[in-house]
Order: C-alpha cells, then sequence, then structure tokens
C-alpha cells in the first residue's frame, strides 16, 4: 500500500471514529436524568468532533476543547477524549498527551455528580481507557515513522542505484569515444603520412594527381585536428603513456589470456576467423567482454575452469565465456555495474549481451554484434 493510500484509509477510520463517539455521547446523555444532558452533550460532542476532524484545528484547539469538554460534562465525552490523546500520542506528543489526560481527570473530580468520571462503576475504564490511548498511540506513531524512515532509505538506495548505472552507462560511452579517436586518429595518421611522402614526389607525378594528394593530406591533416579537439578530451588523464595508444586493439586476445593464466586462471580459448574479419568496435567490445569474465571469474570463482569461444567471421561476431563454479576470492569489492556498461556498448552497437548461470553452477557471458552492411570481408568500409 502506497504512502497515500496509507493516509486516506487512516483518515477514513478517523472519520468513522469520531462519527460513532458523537451519538453514542448522545445516547449516554440522554438516559441521565431524564434526558437533561442531551442538548448541551450533543452540541459539546459535535462541537469537539468538528475539532477532531478540521486538521487546521487538531493541534492544539481539539485537545484543549475535548480537554474542558470532558472535565466539564464527565463520561459522555470519554471516548472523545481517548481518540484525542491517541491522536497526540501518534504525533509524538507524549507530554501533551499525559497534561490533558491529568488535567481532565483532575478537574472532573468538581464536575456534576451524574456525570463524573470517578464513581466506582467507571474507575477501571476512566483510567485505563486514556492509558492505553497513550501508549497505542507512541507505538503507532513510532512505528509509522520507522516505515517512512525505511521509505526513503529505500528510494534513496533506488536513486543510487539509478545514478550509477548511469554513470556506468556514461563511462563506457567515454570509453568507446576514447577507444575510436585511438584508432581514428592512428589510421588518419597513416594517410597523413603516406600522402605526405608521396607529395615529396610531386614533380614526378601528373599535375592533377599531386593536386589531390596534396588535398588528401591537407583534409587528412584537419580531420585529424578536429577529431582530437572533439573526443581528446574523453581520453583518460592518466593515460599519458605513449603505449597507452591503442592498447585494446594492438594488444592480441592471446596477450590477455597469457596475462591471466600468469595469475593462476584456467583458460581454454578458440577462435574462428580473423580479428580483422570484424569490424574495429566489434574487436574493442570483444577485447572488453573477454577481460569483464576473466576478472569476474577470478572474483567470483577463483580456481575455476573458464572456456573462451569468439567467432569472428560474417555476418555476426559472437563471443562466449563460460566458467564452472569456484570458490569466490576474500574481500572481494565489487561495483556490480561492468556488466551494465558492457551492456550498454553492446547496445551501441545493435548487439545483444546475455549473463547468468549455466547450469550446474556455472556462469556464462555471451554478446551476439551484427556486422554492418558495409564492412567486407576484411573488416574495411566497402
Amino acid at each position: 500500500m502506497s504512502r497515500k493510500e496509507s493516509r486516506r484509509w487512516t483518515g477514513y477510520g478517523r472519520v468513522s471514529l469520531v462519527a460513532l463517539c458523537v451519538p453514542a455521547a448522545a445516547l449516554n446523555a440522554a438516559s441521565l436524568d431524564g434526558g437533561r444532558y442531551l442538548l448541551p452533550v450533543t452540541v459539546v460532542a459535535v462541537l469537539c468532533a468538528a475539532a477532531l476532524l478540521v486538521p487546521r484545528l487538531r493541534w492544539p484547539v481539539a485537545p484543549l476543547l475535548v480537554t474542558v469538554a470532558t472535565a466539564w460534562w464527565g463520561w459522555p465525552l470519554l471516548p472523545l477524549l481517548v481518540l484525542a490523546l491517541f491522536s497526540m500520542a501518534v504525533d509524538l506528543r507524549a507530554r501533551a498527551a499525559v497534561g490533558c489526560a491529568v488535567a481532565a481527570l483532575g478537574a472532573n473530580l468538581l464536575s456534576y455528580p451524574a456525570t463524573a468520571l470517578w464513581t466506582a462503576q467507571s474507575y477501571a475504564s476512566t483510567l485505563l481507557l486514556p492509558l492505553l490511548a497513550v501508549v497505542v498511540g507512541l507505538w503507532l506513531g513510532n512505528r509509522r515513522r520507522l516505515l517512512e524512515a525505511l521509505a526513503a532509505d529505500v528510494e534513496h538506495l533506488r536513486i543510487e542505484s539509478r545514478l550509477r548505472e548511469e554513470a556506468a552507462r556514461a563511462t563506457e560511452r567515454s570509453r568507446i569515444a576514447a577507444e575510436m579517436h585511438d584508432v581514428l586518429a592512428h589510421r588518419l595518421s597513416l594517410i597523413a603520412l603516406h600522402t605526405g611522402v608521396l607529395t615529396t614526389k610531386s614533380n614526378t607525378l601528373p599535375a592533377p594527381v599531386a593536386e589531390r594528394l596534396g588535398l588528401l593530406r591537407t583534409t587528412s591533416v584537419e580531420a585529424l585536428t578536429d577529431l582530437r579537439d572533439v573526443l581528446g578530451a574523453l581520453r583518460d588523464p592518466d593515460a599519458t603513456r605513449p603505449s597507452s595508444v591503442l592498447t585494446p586493439v594492438m594488444r592480441e586476445m592471446r596477450e590477455l589470456v597469457d596475462e591471466a593464466r600468469s595469475a593462476g586462471q584456467h583458460i581454454d580459448i578458440a577462435a574462428d576467423g580473423l580479428p580483422e574479419q570484424a569490424p574495429t568496435t566489434h574487436r574493442l567490445a570483444v577485447y572488453r567482454i573477454v577481460q569483464e569474465a576473466l576478472t569476474n571469474a577470478r572474483k567470483h570463482a577463483d580456481g575455476a575452469q573458464v572456456t573462451v569461444r569468439i567467432d569472428y567471421r560474417p555476418p555476426v561476431t559472437l563471443v562466449e565465456v563460460t566458467n564452472t563454479p569456484g570458490t569466490p576470492s576474500e574481500n572481494t569489492v565489487s561495483s556490480g555495474y561492468g556488466l551494465v556498461g558492457l551492456r550498454e556498448r553492446v547496445t551501441t552497437l545493435g548487439g545483444h549481451l546475455a549473463a547468468g548461470p549455466a547450469g550446474g553452477g556455472a556462469w556464462r557471458l555471451a554478446a551476439r554484434l551484427p556486422h554492418p552492411t558495409d564492412i567486407g570481408q576484411n573488416g574495411t568500409l566497402t
């Protein structure tokens, strides 16, 4: 039940109880001295009920009015006093509730004998009902605030989780952009380099060819400059070493596997096709998927057998990493958002990522990345 619905039903219950107390007070007054107190008690009961139901009068007008009325008219209005004490206790106004109860019961000693609270037959209800109202009200008030605090904590955790997922996606997008910056910068640099070499031989080439080579060199240099201006800010500020450029592309998958094996992991890898048959973005994604899978296996299934299967051949790039059950590493701290970043990367490429149990306690991470229609067999645009 939502907080709004809970408050609505609480309001319905308050109205029902107050509506029952007014006719009860009138009936009790009618039974005294031939109905002598019927009219004044009924009028006072209606006024007290209205004060209890109007939100702006619940504090402090309603408690004061009910206290004075009960002190004067006695037990016919005792149920309304109990409701007022309960409301104050729910709002954690325990001192005020106890003060109103003591004032009403003490002042009623001077009330009319016919309606006095202090009779031999009413001692138990006179003392027990206000006490129960205060105790139960305090319990419900503390319980309500505990539930509200828990609900606020859950909402805070939900928002924090959503923000962490968004941060993981943004980090992965930045990493993709930085990687593509490295890839394109490398290729544009090669174009500029080779066209620069050819332009030194322009005196031996036809004029139109030399002119187009100069244009090609100028355009490639300008494109490289624009690319660095747009995407250079996305580079990791700590990645200042020249060897960090094109790290996921230049390194072979075998190197990643050999490093994991040297760390004690048992890995079986098989690849169909050549990496050059897949687009560069797919090779980057495959590298990241295998890297994340090996890291997770090392953290959560130490000593497990890991199987890596890669297929670079068109029309789709396929990668699947499975590991058998193992022993979780001690003091493992995991953000839990590595798969969020991978799913963002794979989805960006129009693919699908699946992660979950594979039966028998094993774990499976697999991705399917369709090749663009304009990518040829050698991984270049056709």
